[in-house]
């Protein structure tokens, strides 16, 4: 379960500024005519905003002695202009909503097309629902600010110095007066601002880690279930979304006291300089209109200020919800494709080499997953890695398809090394069968079509055919076109990894890399499959891991592994006949008297 670290927290003391949100310029800077348009229609309804009270003060002053013509051209002018504030205010609503969403879906977009380019290494430091949190919940925060929360504080901030301008104007005294207020609202507003921010982008966290623990538990809901971990699974989560809450409780406690003490020192700053005023006003010293414009603009200004206390909330947490999605923007991968790729020639002929390759996992640095493998394979040879569980048969693979970099020596194909080549330059000419078959949401045909996208519906069906899967798939409701479920809920064990080869035959690469392939098969699909296998084998390099020795005896060559090294090499006769590892493997499965004896 993922949760907030001290990390963490010391990383966010350490950034404290709204500064954050500039991140996001990249993804706002193609929208400039959006934003243009959407800042005039914001600078032209706060100058309509900060016009009224002049008309006001001039009915005001003359309503006494004012004929009824001149009242009727003050208050139709003040219609005229109200309706210019109501186009302008829905124009900037339009302009700045819009522009939220399209910068919103270019984030996400940008952050998925990072995320699903990253190495397995980097899922091993971070769980799948809280990167998920991150491009949901994060960017909803984004949309809100960019949506709304930036162009009411623009429009504040004008209405602000705009009022703060003819106020002074209007009365010297009594403004300079309400700036003595000003430094007293400040202060609050920075110090419970940094605090909040902090609080924010931590309560941000814990919604993520409770979005990774909820992911976890659902996705394995069967094993759960089986083992009675409900209970467990709930309270784990309680514990998690308690945090969460607990945390939020902190930070919405902490933006309601700088709100309270923001707007009574605003207010009551404001309720003393209009008693001063009243006062003036009775000494003769202003006109009450005079009084009413300066009324006016107080309120609009302590509005203002209101408003941006609020508003300066909204935007520190965007501020650690920006940081978060740009972390994972600029997360480091050590896989990474090569400044000056190297192009795979084609035809591809499948040409392996591991050339004295040790290999740690990120995780795992103390042990060698690999250690010192040498291993050769040529265009065509079919070479089944077996041995005991841990041995690293299927860190081969992992390491053919370059999830993971050798900590020291190189891997070939047809004589490049993988790292001077992009990762899909060389991964389109592999095909990839394994252990646990990834099944998608689609339909049945939409799983097999995967392994090539451009395949017919006929070339689908020829594939499932060879993979011993078209009777089942015709069986099901709407055949080929019948949903599976997520993960192929609805399919059997045996039904999800007979689609996953059919995946592999369809794609049919020149490297062909079955891990456990035939495991979730019955003995009669089983054989099915392993005719098809080794139709699809002929004129393909083919590495087979299998803990079945029956179903590797007909390779061409058998690579017997242990603790990360090779211990053997040969056919299956040969290696009986030699003893050691394979042969004490071989009579475990094919005899039971020596199984009897062991035991």
């Amino acid at each position: 379960m993922a949760t907030p670290t001290v990390s963490d927290k010391a990383e966010r003391e350490r950034s404290r500024r709204i500064g954050a949100l500039g991140a996001l310029w990249p993804f706002l800077r193609p929208y400039r005519g959006m934003m243009l348009g959407a800042a005039t229609a914001l600078v032209a309804t706060a100058m309509i905003s900060l016009t009224l009270p002049l008309a006001v003060r001039r009915v005001v002053d003359n309503f006494g002695g004012a004929d009824g013509a001149l009242l009727d051209r003050y208050f139709g002018a003040a219609l005229f202009f109200a309706a210019l504030l109501a186009v302008g205010t829905g124009l900037r609503y339009a302009l700045v909503t819009r522009l939220g969403e399209r910068v919103v879906a270019d984030i996400r977009e940008a952050v998925f097309n990072r995320v699903i380019g990253l190495s397995p290494a980097f899922f091993e430091r971070i769980m799948t629902g809280e990167v998920l949190s991150r491009i949901t919940t994060d960017t909803t925060l984004i949309l809100s600010v960019i949506g709304s929360s930036i162009s009411v504080a623009l429009r504040n901030v004008l209405i602000l110095f705009g009022g703060l301008a003819l106020m002074l104007i209007t009365s010297a005294k009594l403004t300079g007066l309400v700036l003595l207020i000003v430094p007293a609202v400040i202060v609050p507003i920075l110090t419970l601002g940094r605090r909040l921010r902090v609080l924010s982008r931590d309560n941000q966290d814990w919604i993520a880690a409770s979005s990774g623990n909820a992911s976890e538990a659902l996705l394995s809901v069967q094993a759960v279930q089986a083992f009675t971990g409900e209970g467990g699974a709930r309270a784990r989560f309680a514990d998690v979304t308690e945090a969460s809450y607990n945390s939020a409780r902190q930070r919405i406690t902490t933006r309601a006291v700088m709100t309270v003490i923001v707007i009574l020192l605003v207010f009551s700053g404001v309720v003393g300089v209009l008693w001063i005023g009243a006062r003036d006003v009775r000494a003769d010293a202003m006109s009450a209109g005079a009084l009413v414009q300066f009324v006016i603009y107080s309120v609009m200004v302590a509005g203002s200020v209101a408003a941006l206390s609020e508003i300066w909330g909204e935007l520190q947490r965007a501020a650690g919800a920006t940081e978060r999605l740009v972390d994972l923007l600029n997360a480091d991968d050590a896989i990474a494709d090569p400044v000056a790729p190297v192009a795979l020639p084609r035809p591809v002929t499948g040409a392996i080499a591991f050339e004295n390759v040790t290999l740690r996992y990120p995780t795992r640095p103390e042990a060698a997953a690999l250690d010192h493998v040498q291993l050769t394979i040529a265009p065509g040879e079919t070479v089944a890695l077996v041995g005991p569980s841990g041995a690293g048969k299927t860190t081969i693979i992992q390491a053919l398809l370059r999830f993971y970099d050798p900590t020291s020596g190189r891997i070939t194909l047809d004589g490049h090394d993988l790292r001077d080549m992009t990762r899909a330059d060389f991964r389109a000419s592999m095909a990839l069968v394994p252990q646990d078959p990834v099944i998608f949401a689609a339909t049945a045909r939409e799983n097999i079509r995967f392994g090539r996208p451009d395949a017919s519906d006929a070339d689908v069906e020829a594939a499932a055919r060879a993979a011993a899967a078209h009777e089942f798939i015709s069986a099901l409701p709407k055949g080929y076109d019948s949903e599976v479920g997520e993960r192929g809920v609805m399919l059997s064990g045996g039904q999800k990894q007979r689609i996953a080869i059919a995946r592999a035959i369809l794609r049919d690469a020149p490297v062909l890399l079955l891990d456990e392939a035939t495991s979730a098969l019955d003995a009669e699909s089983e054989r099915a499959v392993q005719s098809a296998v080794e139709r699809l084998a002929k004129g393909r390099t083919t590495i087979i891991v299998a803990h079945r020795l029956a179903t590797v005896k007909k390779a061409d060559r058998i690579v017997v592994m242990d603790h990360g090294r090779i211990v053997a090499e040969g056919t299956h006769d040969a290696l009986v006949a030699e003893g050691g590892l394979y042969a004490r493997l071989a009579r475990l499965q094919f005899t039971e008297g020596p199984l009897n004896e062991e035991n």
